[in-house]
């Protein structure tokens, strides 16, 4: 729409002054873009800070959440699913053997420093991280291909530049969920121009290809993105800044919205589901249930190495308390180690209810009659899956001192907690996944599976029938004889008792009324490419 040059200058001025401070969406919100809902500032608040800004060295979503702005995959997620759709690969095929994918990518794509997006940088970026045979670094390469070059059970073989805009992928194997692995958000696409100028800063300074170019990142306070003004897809993004803002405590952060200091915001309290509700001025998003929330125990350390008190344990937790008092009917107890709404999952496994006496006779059994003393980690930020983990902690502990179990509540910062797990120090702790791509793959094989210990398999749990099916699951295409595989690795594992699993939530995200174009998408990760606020 034509405007006259006044006009124009009066929305210039209002925008430069609603881009001021960072107190109030009256000056600093959206509200105020252009005729067709463009431009403007999206203030959205999480409860903890991003770990760090290279989506290949992360495995939290608060982390994703900030690159997904900012760096692009090869393949990508429907908006409202995990259907695989194009990325900076327009187009691909696929060898009739299922071992060689041959990607055809967007041409005139730019990285935000102004160096070509091509097949040379896909191919610098999957040998980064390929060559490094680096698992605590790149955990999800690991988890997800099964190992490095060279490794014995390794999926990919090799990747390699037929032209300027034709890469190739030979895998040793086929990999039935190849594609979507590849739409994960670690396997995006960087610069490798900023990888070599940062080193290892480049966790503070991603440059990617995507719709948003990062600016500033002030640790636990805010990162702010700004539009790409040269994004390869055409009218995208809409918004002129994304500010992605912490506010740790959940009440605090829907006070916020309340008052207008933000426009979106996750992990709202389930018991003030309600106060959105009745609020004209927002309104509320539910987040397709695709996660778990869960109780680990490390299986190298005593008394966890023992069968028996896992399953003690497994009996002692009550669950629908814990669902009742915490989820207020946004979550269902779990079971198995994956939600109902991934293919595989098995539903006739009868789970461990709540029984005192069967868990203090297997404690008995184990050597503990007396039970025993225990750290109990627990995570000192609210989560999709466990949306306040400190006061289930309290619960898990009070129901273990009715079986003798006295558990100490540890706690630590977000970023030190998740290290200090992947290296296997916690005894017990509590965690959970948002899964990645829609596949059981990505729960059973990527945290439980003996390959995954030292990535995302926080239990170091090994179990070499598992791991011999999770291949064989791997690599079978009939999606019949797959789902029936991980139906047999559940029943194992449900024995095992790696884990209690303990509630599959429904997570709750609330903004203002006037926002557009945002959908919650299942992987806990999404663009704010097709965002406005009216």
């Amino acid at each position: 729409m034509k405007k006259t040059w006044s006009i124009a200058f009066v929305i210039i001025l209002t925008l430069s002054l609603a881009l001021t401070g960072c107190s109030s969406s009256k000056k600093n919100g959206a509200s105020g873009g252009n005729d067709d809902g463009g431009g403007g500032t999206l203030i959205y608040a999480r409860g903890g800070d991003s770990v760090k800004l290279d989506p290949a060295t992360v495995t939290d979503g608060e982390s994703f959440i900030a690159t997904a702005q900012v760096t692009e995959t090869l393949v990508d997620y429907d908006k409202e699913s995990t259907k695989v759709v194009p990325g900076l690969a327009k187009s691909w095929e696929m060898s009739k053997d299922g071992k060689t994918y041959t990607f055809h990518l967007e041409k005139g794509v730019k990285f935000h420093d102004g160096t070509p997006f091509n097949a040379d940088a896909v191919v610098y970026n999957f040998n980064r991280w390929f060559k490094s045979k680096d698992a605590k670094t790149f955990a999800y390469f690991k988890s997800q291909f099964s190992g490095f070059e060279g490794e014995k059970e390794a999926v990919i073989k090799e990747v390699k530049a037929i032209d300027d805009n034709t890469v190739q992928f030979t895998l040793n194997r086929p990999q039935a969920p190849f594609l979507k692995n590849l739409a994960m958000s670690p396997f995006a696409i960087s610069s490798p121009a900023a990888i070599k100028k940062y080193g290892d800063k480049y966790i503070e300074h991603p440059v990617g290809t995507g719709p948003f170019v990062f600016k500033e990142w002030k640790r636990n306070d805010t990162i702010t993105l700004e539009k790409n003004k040269d994004y390869w897809k055409k009218g995208l993004p809409k918004l002129d800044k994304v500010i992605i803002k912490v506010i740790k405590d959940n009440s605090a952060r829907l006070n916020a919205l309340v008052k207008g200091e933000v426009d979106l915001i996750d992990g709202v309290n389930p018991s003030e589901v309600d106060k959105v509700k009745s609020n004209s001025k927002l309104q509320l998003f539910e987040r397709p249930p695709m996660n778990i929330g869960y109780l680990g125990f490390n299986v190298e350390k005593k008394p966890f190495n023992n069968k028996k008190v896992r399953q003690a344990l497994s009996y002692a937790i009550n669950k629908k308390e814990i669902v009742k008092n915490f989820y207020e009917g946004t979550a269902e107890p779990a079971k198995n180690p994956m939600p109902p709404t991934i293919a595989g999952y098995n539903d006739s496994i009868q789970d461990y209810d709540l029984d005192l006496d069967k868990a203090k006779k297997l404690l008995k059994e184990a050597g503990y009659p007396n039970g025993f003393k225990m750290d109990l980690w627990a995570m000192p930020v609210p989560r999709p899956y466990m949306p306040n983990g400190q006061k289930v902690a309290e619960a898990i502990q009070s129901d273990f001192a009715k079986i003798g179990v006295k558990a100490k509540i540890v706690t630590m910062e977000w970023a030190t907690y998740l290290d200090k797990l992947q290296d296997g120090q916690a005894p017990m702790f509590m965690l959970g996944w948002t899964g990645d791509n829609g596949d059981a793959d990505n729960f059973l094989y990527a945290l439980l599976d003996k390959d995954s210990i030292g990535s995302n398999n926080y239990s170091r749990y090994k179990n070499e029938e598992v791991h011999k099916l999770l291949l064989q699951a791997q690599t079978e295409t009939d999606e019949a004889k797959r789902n029936d595989i991980y139906k047999k690795v559940q029943e194992i594992i449900h024995d095992d008792a790696p884990w209690v699993p303990l509630a599959h939530s429904k997570p709750q995200l609330a903004g203002k009324s006037t926002i557009k174009g945002f959908f919650p998408h299942p992987t806990g990760t999404q663009s704010f490419a097709d965002v406005t606020i009216e």
